[in-house]
Formats: structure tokens, sequence, C-alpha cells
């Protein structure tokens, strides 16, 4: 890849909509929706409170301004923050799936998520600073 600033943000909109096509699913999925009614999750696992709508709203927040902060922050912090994201979001997709007994379409959307993660983390990780090191001077 030979822009980061281009790859990076595509490939953080192509996590979005693939977290966000999963929720849409997800609403076909009658046991989904009877314990959503009912203000639980993932087989009544846990309540759905709007504490809980914060926290999920704050963390699709990460992916969304990584489409933005990919392309405005100097390399380094870029970069960084790609890698940290990307590492964080994947513990989080992981660790969802030990909530409950998700179902197949879940698990086909998380490893995608998670490869995708992986991409980005990679990427990010051998990202090469294309401007001259004015810091040094």
């Amino acid at each position: 890849m030979k822009d980061m600033r281009i790859a990076l943000p595509a490939l953080w909109i192509f996590m979005v909509l693939n977290y966000l096509y999963c929720d849409v699913v997800s609403l076909f999925d009658p046991i989904t929706v009877r314990g959503v009614v009912a203000g639980q999750g993932a087989a009544g696992s846990f309540q759905i409170t709007p504490a809980f709508l914060l926290a999920s709203g704050v963390l699709m927040e990460i992916p969304i301004a990584m489409t933005m902060l990919s392309r405005v922050l100097r390399h380094r912090p870029a970069r960084w923050a790609n890698i940290g994201a990307a590492a964080f979001m994947a513990v989080v997709q992981i660790g969802s799936l030990g909530v409950g007994a998700p179902a197949a379409y879940y698990w086909f959307f998380s490893v995608i998520e998670v490869a995708t993660l992986v991409v980005i983390a990679r990427l990010a990780w051998v990202w090469v600073n294309p401007e001259p090191d004015r810091s040094a001077a």
C-alpha cells in the first residue's frame, strides 16, 4: 500500500460498515429481538441500560474517529493511534464472542472484523514516514 492516509481510513470505514450490518442482521434474529425488547442482551447475559448504551456509543466512536484521525494526525501519532485502536477493538470483539452463545452470522462478521483489525495494525506497524523528520533539525 502506497498511501496509508487513504488505506487506513478506508479499512476503518469497512470495519464500521461490518459492525453496523451485523447489528442490522441481528434485528432479524428473533432471539436477539426478544432480548432487546426485554431490555437484555446476548440471551439475558446482561441488562441494556442507559449506561450500557453510552458505553456502546463510546466504543463505536473509536473506529469512526479513526477514519478521520488516520488522515489528520501527524505520522507518528496516527501510526500509534491505529495500532492501539485496532488492538483494543480486536480484544473487545474477541471478548464479545464469550458473551452468551453468538449466532453463526455474528461469528462470520467477527472473523471479518478481527481480520480487518489485524490488517490495520499490521499496516500501521510497517508504515514508514513519507515526509522527512523535521524534529531532528
